[in-house]
């Protein structure tokens, strides 16, 4: 837990993206109307969770105006409001909403981890800024040594996973609810529809639809199913 403890904090003092943490920074300043009463936190998010977390869910990156504002992974957004909701009806979470860090919210045996820590413009972080958060991750997934089950939320966070882990791209393609098992020794991993409002709002991806994944990783954690 210390050696967490010490990366989170190397991540929050990050400044290895200039673009990314000028966009950051402008975004903290300018707020949103909503929010102008807000100190945002405006530094790269840490990642949160349980130490000894079985479930890994990997995103892509912090809301400008959700993690960006509120320093913690998919909080204060509407791609936060319906992973939460799920995450609490498969037990993954002791509440169904995040709303600040100081909300009261855990994380039950999972641990929430991005692809980038920065808040990228239009959601798009470039392929040397993903490449320099990497070693971050790499860092995470050899802490978290109970790690069963890996939830790649879109499609950025699935390459990167299947990436790190060696695994031949070709021999993985990418669809939501699909269970991907990449060899001895390395957690199972599912990749899903990203839970952002584009998506969301769009019906591409639906309550029920991350339900259901989440569930495929609850039913796996238990060794109730062999896909």
């Amino acid at each position: 837990m210390r050696r967490l403890e010490v990366l989170q904090r190397e991540i929050v003092a990050c400044e290895l993206c200039p673009r990314l943490r000028d966009h950051c920074r402008e975004v903290a300043l300018t707020k949103r109307r909503a929010y102008l009463d807000w100190e945002y936190w405006g530094k790269p998010v840490p990642s949160f969770g349980d130490p000894q977390a079985r479930l890994l869910i990997l995103g892509l990156a912090p809301g400008a105006h959700g993690a960006n504002r509120t320093g913690r992974m998919f909080t204060g957004d509407s791609s936060g409001d319906f992973l939460y909701r799920v995450l609490y009806e498969t037990g993954f979470a002791s509440q169904p909403t995040s709303v600040s860090a100081g909300d009261g919210l855990r994380l039950i045996d999972a641990y929430i981890t991005a692809s980038a820590h920065c808040a990228p413009p239009d959601n798009k972080p470039a392929r040397e800024e993903l490449a320099r958060c990497r070693p971050y991750l790499e860092r995470e997934l050899q802490l978290l040594g109970n790690v069963r089950v890996v939830v790649a939320l879109g499609r950025i966070a699935f390459d990167t996973y299947l990436s790190i882990a060696g695994a031949r791209k070709s021999a993985h393609v990418f669809g939501h609810g699909a269970v991907h098992r990449l060899g001895d020794g390395l957690p199972v991993l599912i990749s899903s529809y990203h839970p952002s409002q584009q998506n969301t709002s769009t019906g591409k991806l639906t309550q029920a639809m991350l339900l259901a994944t989440f569930q495929a990783a609850r039913d796996l954690l238990a060794d109730r199913t062999r896909p």
